[in-house]
Parts: structure tokens; sequence; C-alpha cells
């Protein structure tokens, strides 16, 4: 431990970040990293805990505690310190795939569990992690290791997203000739198309992806395993399959009025100014302009978060986002100790900048839709959303959700955008491989595997576990790869 009085002698600084309303006239990364002298007295500040929650990736009551990868943080923290950035990019690697996505994405499970967040500021973790990366790849220590021994084994990832990213990765690491199918027009999945690029710059997906070509990756992309090409063809021409296609069905809103024009899907919202950004610069108009109109958005989460984001930079009339729940609160609860996941209410970077452009927070609590509304030609004009209260039903002793008679309240709206989260897995492909799926169409398997019921075929990522966070992705691809290696091999040297 390099310095012993680090957490005491150091308060934490975070990178500064460009205020909202100069950062959303474009959709550029909006973080200003620290120097490297500040971000190594940040590494300074972990103490090296004698059991470090940060790196456990347990789960307690139900939530993630500390990072699911394992990530040796105070090894590579202390690194920081003394400035041994080569060093402490080996340890990084030891664990993670792909950190470049991570401490640009993850809501820092390391952090929350951190012990100096008991008292205090945790560590700055996920900035270490950045600065260690990005140090990387500005000295060449991320380049491109082409396998040099090749097992002859050919293996098929299905789905492009973290978990399969991460599924390649270290299946072509161990020697196997790996082709990934990817049924869109760029690599990345989830990566590229379901997070914005204010909040994952596409350029830094893009400078991985290469990396792996040249160590001997094979990406198709616009091939739609299922559809395009026969899930029997596959099986017969690769020695193992994983399929990572991700959890991709969205949860629709039933209510009176959702045929009305006007409704979309969060995640095809985000699709389509992505790639409009990438193919033209939005030249192209083929997205969803929100410029001008009164915008609803319904879902609390990350992805209604960059809904709001994103429509806020197009220039939206107003933004409102719905949320069933009631808000969380301001500092954790007794019943939420430390180390457990921190259930407390945070105001992200899309509602930060809606609150600079509109003056006021754009989230409405404890609200549901009753009814959409339209015209005469089916446009949608507005929302009736109706408040919810939280009961104890007597019969079962379960709090349930119920309306609040009279309370009905109109907003205008133009577009609204549903982000309430994903079922599963689309069936098509699951059929086409005849796998099983459990009650929640996410591919099923034993516990603690991630082979199917079909030979020869795996499965990883938000397929597998359902809609989760990119660190979970990541760390499902790498635990199926040793699973495949396992099998084609005998054995696994895979970490």
């Amino acid at each position: 431990m390099g310095k012993a009085t680090g957490f005491l002698d150091y308060e934490r600084l975070n990178s500064e970040e460009i205020m909202p309303l100069e950062r959303i006239k474009n959709f550029d990364e909006f973080h200003v990293p620290l120097s490297k002298e500040k971000q190594q007295l940040q590494g300074a500040r972990c103490m090296e805990c004698g059991v470090p929650f940060c790196q456990s990736g347990m789960m307690l009551n139900g939530m993630a505690s500390g990072c699911p990868l394992h990530n040796l943080i105070p090894e590579w923290n202390d690194l920081v310190y003394h400035g041994n950035w080569e060093q402490a990019f080996h340890r990084l690697k030891k664990t993670s795939s792909f950190p470049e996505f991570t401490s640009r994405v993850c809501p820092a499970l390391c952090e929350a569990a951190c012990t100096c967040g008991l008292n205090g500021d945790a560590v700055a973790t996920k900035e270490n992690e950045r600065a260690i990366i990005e140090t990387a790849y500005e000295n060449g220590w991320a380049a491109a290791k082409p396998v040099e021994v090749r097992t002859g084994k050919k293996v098929a990832v299905i789905g492009s997203g973290p978990a399969g990213l991460a599924v390649a990765d270290q299946l072509n690491q161990r020697g196997h000739e790996v082709t990934v199918y990817e049924r869109s027009d760029r690599v990345g999945g989830l990566l590229m198309y379901g997070i914005p690029n204010m909040k994952l710059d596409k350029a830094i997906i893009k400078r991985k992806v290469d990396i792996m070509k040249e160590e001997g990756v094979t990406f198709l992309t616009g091939v739609n395993v299922g559809k395009d090409i026969k899930a029997d063809k596959i099986k017969k021409d690769y020695d193992a399959v994983v399929l990572a296609c991700g959890a991709s069905n969205p949860r629709d809103i039933k209510a009176p009025g959702r045929e009305a024009d006007g409704i979309y899907f969060a995640v095809d919202f985000l699709t389509a100014n992505t790639k409009s950004l990438l193919d033209s610069e939005f030249k192209d108009k083929k997205y969803i302009e929100c410029k001008g109109k009164n915008v609803i958005v319904i879902g609390g989460g990350d992805t209604g978060n960059d809904c709001v984001g994103t429509a806020v930079r197009h220039g939206a009339k107003s933004i409102v986002q719905v949320e069933m729940m009631p808000p969380l609160p301001a500092c954790r609860a007794e019943s939420n100790p430390w180390p457990e996941w921190p259930r407390v209410l945070k105001t992200d970077y899309g509602q930060e900048e809606a609150i600079a452009v509109y003056g006021s927070d754009p989230r409405i609590y404890r609200t549901t839709v009753k009814e959409f509304i339209k015209d005469k030609k089916g446009k949608l004009t507005k929302v009736k959303l109706i408040s919810l209260a939280w009961e104890k039903d007597e019969n079962t002793g379960r709090t349930v959700m119920k309306e609040v008679e009279g309370s009905e309240k109109e907003y205008p709206a133009d577009i609204v955008l549903i982000a309430a989260g994903f079922l599963g897995s689309q069936d098509y492909v699951t059929k086409a491989f005849g796998v099983e799926v459990n009650e929640r169409t996410n591919v099923k398997t034993e516990k603690d595997s991630y082979h199917t019921n079909v030979d020869k075929v795996f499965t990883a990522g938000d397929m597998h576990r359902g809609q989760s966070l990119v660190v979970w992705a990541i760390h499902e691809g790498r635990e199926a790869a040793k699973a495949v290696d396992k099998e084609l091999m005998g054995y696994t040297n895979l970490e």
C-alpha cells in the first residue's frame, strides 16, 4: 500500500463535465479527464482493504455489490498512484475485456461497495479505470496481438453486443477461429445503437473492434441468423455456437389509443438517432425529430434518461418523464446498508440537462398512462396520466399499485417514447436453434451453466440472464467462453 493515509489526505476529484447548456449543442462525450498527476492521487485514496468489497461481485438483497468481473481494483489503484500505468493496464486486462466501455457506461458497482464510501466519498475507481485504458492506447500497450497458434476449432457467435464481443475476444485469444454474426449494419449491438454517442462515443467501439479484427476475429454484419441464414447451417459449419442476441423485446404500454401515430419504443428512437448521426450527421433526416415538440418519456431507468438527453439535444419544446415508482430517498435507508447497492435518488445527465433548459426536473413519480389521445387523423396530441398509490393488499399482504380516483391529468404530447424495459429474447432465434426458454423467454440453462439443451449451442448475456448491465453481459461472455473452450478442448485455461 503506497499511501496509507491517502483516503484522508486527498479528497475525491471527478473529471470535469462540460456544462449542460454547452454540451447539449452536440452529441460528443462531455467529460474532461483529470491530469495524470491528479488521477494518480485518486489512486492513492484506495485503502487496499483486507476484504475488498469493491471486487466481490456478490449478490446482496437481490442487488449486485462490487464488480461482477472481480477486477483487481486495489492492485491497479495502487499502481496508478505509483505512476506504473503499464502494469496497471496488464492487471486490469486480466479480468476485464473492455475497460474502454465499462469505464464510460458502467454505474460503478465497485464504487458503491468501496469501504471509503462507508463514511465518506468512494474511491474514483471508474475514472481510474478509464485513465488506465486510455493511457494504454496512447502508449501502444493496447495494440493488437495476433494469435500465433490456432486450435483448428471454429465457433460462431450470434450477436455482437458486449456479451458476444467478450465471448469472441476470449475464444479468439485461446486460438479458436471465431466468426461473429450481427444483423445490424454495425458491430456493437446495445453498445452501438442502444447507448447514445455522448455516453459512449462510437469511435471507441470501432477502435476495439478493429483491434479484434486484426487479431483474427471475423465479423459479418447485415446477417440475420434465423432469417438470412438457417440455424442448421450454422450448427453444421461450426464446432460450437454461442447465442448472445440480447433481450430485445421491448415492454409495451397497453392503454387506450396506443395505436396513435407518434408513439415509439425507446430502442427504435435511440437506434434511429445514432444511425443517422453516424451515417450523415443527421442530414439524411432518418431519425425521429423532436425539435419543437412535446415529448413524454415513459420509464425512469437509464434508457429513459438517454431518451431525455437525446430529446433535449434535438430541441424538444417540453419533456416529461413518467415513473411508476415513488422517488427514492436522498440517503441510504436503514434497510439498505453498505455494501449493498445504494437505492438513493440520482439525477443523471439527461435530467440535469432538462433542468437547465426547462427549469425543472422532468420526472413525475407514482404516475402511469391512462390513455393516449389522438386527433381525427390518428396523430397523438395528448397523454392522460393518472397518479398511483401503493397500498397493502389485505388478502396477500403484498404492496400493490392502485390508481388514485380523480387524479387524471392531460399533458400535451406529440411524441411518446416507451422506455419500460425489455421482456426477453426474440423467439425467431430461439425457435430456429430449438433452445428452451424460461417463463421470461430467456434461454434456459442449468444453474451456473451456459450450455443450452441443444448440443454444441451455448448462450450468454441478456439473452441468458435477462435485461441487465453491460458489465454483467461481459461477465457472462467470459464465463460462456470458458464453457465453450472446455467442451472443445477438454479443459480451459481462460481466466
